[in-house]
C-alpha cells in the first residue's frame, strides 16, 4: 500500500515550518507540516538552507490569578540536504525573558531546558536511506505519527506537552518477506517504544510477487515505559492484523489501491481488556493529488482501545478528557462500539514530482463512540498568492458531548516579501500544561515576528 511512504522527509529536510509548531506546543511529525515557498527547478544532489527566526512571544495563563510571561524568541536553523537519502536538520527555539515569571528565574525559559530529553529538540530531523532502502532512519519531532497499520498508534504526537521537547525515531527495515517498523517517542528517555511486524503472505507461500504487500499479516506492539517526561503508569499493548488489497490501478504517473482488514488486539496479561476492528481504505495518487481514506468499526472493552496511543496522548496518560480525573492507564474506558473515520488530502496545481508541499493539504480523523463520546482531529495548510502567504490551522477535540471534554486549537500565517527571502509570521493558539498533582493548568500563547532564510 502507498501508506509506506514517508510524506514530510523532503519538506522538512528544506523547508520544515509546521502548521503546529513547537511554538504551537506541537504536534509535529512526519507528515503534517507547513512548507515554505519552494523555487520550482530541479534540485541538485547537495543542498543547504540558512534561516533566523525572531518573534515576540507571549505564553498567557487562562485562570487570571497568574502573571503572563513574555519572550524574545531566538530560531536558528541550518540544513543540509543530499537528497532522498541523507538529510540533517538542527536548530531550537531559545527563549530570553522580557518579563514575568518568579523571582530569580534564569534568562532562558527554564522548563525548555530542564530535562535531558528536551536537548533532543536540537535535532529537527535526522535523515539516513529512504523509502527504497533496506534500512532507514528517520529522527526528530513526531506528528501524526501512525505505526504501520494505526490500530495501536494513530496521529500520536510526542510534544503534546508544551514544556517537554524530545526527539524520536523511526527505523524501518525489510528482508524477504518481512517490512519491520519500530520507534521510540525520546532518544534521551525512557518513554513510548513499539514496533510492527508485516509479513507478506504470498511471498512465503509462492515466492516474491509482482506486487509485493498484496496479502499481509502484522503483529505490533507497543510499550510506554514512563520514566520520562513526568511521573505515569506503565502500559504495554499489542495487536494483530490482517490485510487484503482487493483494488489495483497504477498508471506512470498515478495509482489507486482499495483494502479491506480486520484486527484484534489487547493488554498482555489482562484478559479482560480486548478490541476488535473491521474496515475498508483506499489510496489515490496523481502528479497533482494524493487522496488517503479509511473507514473502521471498532469494538473496545476492558480500557482497551484502538487508537489509544494518539494526538492528546501525552496529556491524557497524566489525565483523561472527562471527569475522571484519572491517566489513561487507570481509566475504565467504557464497553461498546464506535466508528473511526479518516481522510487526508493534498492537493497542487502543479507537478511538483516526489515534492510534498502543496498549495492545500487537509488531514482530518473523527471517531464516535455508541455512548455518546466523540474525538475529531483536523490539520489544514494552504499556500496562497503564488506560495507567498501561508496558512495552517489546527484543531483537537476529546470527549464532545461528554462533560469534560477537552480543546485545543492554534493558528499560524506567514507572509514571505521582498523577493521571498524576508517573511512575516503570526502565530496563536491554547495551551495545557500538566502539572506535578497531576491536573492540567490551561493557557494560551501568542507571537508575531520576522524571518530571513535562502529558499528563493
Amino acid at each position: 500500500m502507498f501508506v509506506h511512504r514517508i510524506w514530510a522527509v523532503v519538506v522538512l529536510l528544506l523547508l520544515p515550518g509546521e502548521g503546529w509548531t513547537e511554538d504551537l506546543t506541537e504536534p509535529q511529525a512526519r507528515s503534517e507540516v507547513l512548507s515554505s515557498p519552494v523555487a520550482l527547478r530541479p534540485r541538485s544532489r547537495w543542498a543547504y538552507l540558512l534561516r533566523l527566526e525572531a518573534t515576540a512571544l507571549a505564553l498567557i495563563p487562562k485562570q487570571g490569578t497568574e502573571e503572563g510571561e513574555g519572550f524574545v524568541q531566538l530560531e536558528p536553523m541550518v540544513v543540509l540536504d543530499g537528497g532522498e537519502t541523507f538529510g540533517l536538520n538542527l536548530g531550537a527555539p531559545v527563549r530570553l525573558r522580557l518579563w514575568g515569571g518568579g523571582k530569580g528565574d534564569p534568562l532562558v525559559r527554564k522548563e525548555d531546558w530542564d530535562t535531558l530529553s528536551d536537548w533532543g529538540q536540537l535535532i529537527r530531523l535526522l535523515n539516513l536511506g529512504s523509502d527504497a532502502s533496506p534500512v532507514s532512519l528517520w529522527a526528530g519531532s513526531l506528528d501524526s505519527y501512525s505505526l504501520l497499520s494505526g490500530h495501536l498508534v494513530r496521529r500520536y504526537s510526542n510534544r503534546g506537552n508544551p514544556d517537554d521537547h524530545p526527539a524520536g525515531a523511526v527505523l524501518t527495515g525489510s528482508v524477504g518477506p518481512l517490512y519491520t517498523e519500530a520507534f521510540v517517542s525520546d532518544v534521551l528517555g525512557a518513554r513510548l517504544a513499539g514496533a510492527e511486524v508485516e509479513v507478506d503472505v504470498q511471498h512465503v507461500l509462492s515466492g516474491r510477487p509482482e506486487e509485493p504487500g498484496r496479502y499481509t499479516l502484522a503483529l505490533s506492539a507497543v510499550h510506554d515505559w514512563a520514566r520520562a517526561g513526568g511521573a505515569a503508569r506503565p502500559v504495554t499493548l499489542a495487536h494483530v492484523d490482517g490485510t487484503a488489497v482487493v483494488g489495483v490501478r497504477r498508471g506512470q504517473d498515478s495509482g489507486f489501491e482499495a483494502e479491506v482488514f480486520a484486527g484484534w488486539g489487547g493488554r498482555p496479561g489482562d484478559g479482560g481488556a480486548w478490541g476488535a476492528v473491521a474496515g475498508v481504505g483506499a489510496d489515490a495518487v496523481s502528479p497533482t493529488l494524493d487522496l488517503q481514506a479509511r473507514l473502521e468499526v471498532r469494538r473496545q472493552q476492558g480500557g482497551f482501545r484502538q487508537g489509544y496511543f494518539g494526538p492528546d496522548y501525552e496529556l491524557a496518560r497524566f489525565r483523561v478528557a472527562g471527569n475522571s480525573g484519572v491517566p489513561l492507564a487507570e481509566d475504565a474506558f467504557p464497553k461498546g462500539y464506535s466508528a473511526f473515520g479518516e481522510v487526508i488530502v493534498a492537493w497542487d496545481a502543479v507537478y511538483l514530482g516526489d515534492l510534498v508541499q502543496r498549495h492545500l493539504r487537509c488531514s482530518v480523523s473523527a471517531e464516535a463512540f455508541t455512548w455518546g463520546r466523540v474525538d475529531a482531529d483536523m490539520r489544514l495548510t494552504a499556500q496562497l498568492f503564488r506560495r507567498n502567504v501561508e496558512v495552517a490551522f489546527r484543531g483537537l477535540a476529546v470527549g464532545m458531548r461528554q462533560p469534560g471534554a477537552r480543546y485545543l486549537t492554534s493558528g499560524e500565517v506567514r507572509w514571505r516579501f521582498l523577493g521571498g527571502k524576508l517573511f512575516a509570521l503570526g502565530q496563536g493558539g491554547t495551551l495545557l500544561y500538566p502539572e506535578a498533582e497531576g491536573g492540567l493548568r490551561p493557557g494560551a500563547f501568542a507571537s508575531v515576528g520576522m524571518g530571513v532564510d535562502n529558499v528563493r
